[in-house]
């Protein structure tokens, strides 16, 4: 689904989540602190994004009465998500000049998607990112499943109720977490906190549904209540203005990103700004859904390769220029930029792209031979 407004949001996704890993080469310096400090908030809508996109696909064809194929959505997943990633993880276990940090978790909890749920040593923080792809991953996996169930007997109400308690019943667990794990590690001092809060409460994917369940929210509203989201539409820059405050909120509370607060409120709070954001951005009057800024469609198109090897190419450009060009701030920055979209650009160009035309290929030949087959049947 290629929607312009959308399309922005996946380029303002990306570069956000690269000012705030800003940090692995020295920072942005004061005059863009904020932006650097809450840039972690762009893998939150990336959440909201794929959780409308795939949930649209998903529910789409159940709902006009047709069947899911299950083979043909996940090999579509995979072909779109693992050629890239397992490139950039044979950097990561190759080159060691690529890491951002010497140590690095074992490989068998990167190609198993797990590393979210067993990070466990604050050395081996290399390719730490890959905690976002592993959510991603397991709501992929997961995802058809739940839509299946809940659409034998579709019910409104049935749907409200399960995301209330997935909603709230997150929170409670990031309330029982960050009173058992994170709290206790700070009063003791002897182990590294900010290693808990990611381990049990940042990283794994039962406490951070938020974002995936608001975007499958609004596709459900897009495929089953079409006329809501036609109104949503029609006043698209108040729900637009609605979101942006809310995420100012959202903003003001993580001030303590760590505090019980932050942890328990902060995401479900976040998640409701962003799918307002997104709902505003997927069509209708609204300014973002009508905004068309050039070269949004081709860095929203390379940004899953950029987000996968920015850290490396951050760590391989300091290493190169940071000494030379350290008096030169603002020239060492657009190196970092120039470098991290070339590297995306040239691992999206030669194996994300031939391995989504040869996914393509494969489509239109099945739809093809389907087609033959009920001509002659």
């Amino acid at each position: 689904m290629r929607i312009p407004g959308l399309d922005l949001l996946r380029t303002l996704a990306i570069v956000w989540v690269m000012l705030f890993h800003s940090y692995l080469v020295g920072g942005l310096g004061d005059h863009l602190a904020g932006a650097e400090w809450y840039g972690w908030m762009g893998v939150d809508l990336f959440f909201v994004l794929s959780g409308f996109l795939i949930g649209t696909q998903v529910l789409r064809p159940i709902a006009a009465g047709g069947a899911l194929d299950l083979c043909d959505f996940y090999r579509r997943r995979a072909f779109r998500i693992l050629p890239v990633f397992f490139v950039v993880l044979a950097l990561y276990a190759l080159w060691p000049a690529w890491r951002e940090t010497p140590g690095m978790q074992p490989l068998w909890q990167f190609s198993t998607f797990t590393f979210n749920l067993l990070f466990d040593q604050q050395e081996n923080y290399a390719f730490s990112h890959a905690w976002s792809l592993c959510v991603e991953e397991h709501f992929y996996l997961l995802f058809p499943f739940a839509a299946l169930w809940m659409l034998r007997k579709p019910s409104a109400a049935r749907f409200g109720v399960l995301c209330g308690a997935i909603v709230f019943g997150g929170m409670a667990l990031r309330a029982w977490l960050w009173l058992h794990y994170y709290q206790p590690a700070v009063a003791r001092d002897d182990e590294p906190s900010g290693l808990m809060f990611l381990r049990y409460i940042y990283y794994p994917t039962y406490s951070r549904l938020d974002g995936l369940l608001a975007g499958v929210a609004l596709a459900a509203c897009a495929v089953f209540r079409p006329t809501w989201l036609a109104r949503v539409h029609r006043f698209g820059n108040l729900v637009l203005l609605l979101g942006l405050a809310l995420l100012a909120t959202s903003i003001a509370l993580f001030t303590r990103r760590l505090g019980f607060v932050a942890t328990v409120m902060g995401y479900p709070l976040l998640s409701l700004a962003l799918v307002a954001i997104v709902a505003a951005a997927s069509g209708g009057t609204s300014w973002l859904a009508r905004v068309h800024v050039p070269g949004a469609g081709w860095l929203a198109g390379i940004s899953y390769s950029m987000y996968l090897s920015h850290k490396g190419i951050f760590h391989l450009v300091e290493g190169a220029w940071a000494n030379r060009l350290q008096q030169h701030g603002l020239v060492l920055f657009a190196v970092y930029v120039v470098a991290t979209v070339a590297g995306g650009a040239s691992l999206h160009g030669f194996v994300e792209r031939p391995f989504l035309r040869w996914r393509d290929r494969g489509t239109r030949r099945r739809t093809q031979v389907r087609r033959e087959a009920d001509v002659l049947g």
